[in-house]
């Protein structure tokens, strides 16, 4: 059984007990209910599409941590001018523990 999810603007596929990790979602702690559900799939293998979202699904999942990802590093240069910059990026993130898909 597997659903796909929206959270934050991006789509997500999850089964349940996975961990998903999504861009920071500032106010959430604890159990926290996804109910922009796009599609669901049952044991046997019927879909269900929604259209945009499928209507009465929704996925429970349990805020486990927020912590942030792997740096990015930003190289930018110009050749034959000197012109040298470098910086870093750390995106702060939240890692889900998808529990249940109703």
């Amino acid at each position: 059984m597997y659903a796909v999810v929206e959270v934050g603007g991006h789509q997500y596929k999850v089964r349940e007990n996975e961990v998903i990790y999504v861009n920071r979602l500032p106010d959430a702690e604890g159990t926290i209910t996804l109910d922009k559900v796009l599609l669901v799939s049952d044991d046997k293998g019927k879909v269900k599409v929604g259209t945009p979202t499928v209507s009465g699904s929704k996925v429970t999942a349990k805020v486990a941590d927020h912590l942030k990802a792997d740096k990015v590093i930003i190289f930018k240069k110009k050749r034959r001018k000197g012109y040298q910059k470098k910086n870093g990026f750390r995106q702060s993130i939240t890692r889900l523990e998808i529990q249940k898909i109703a």
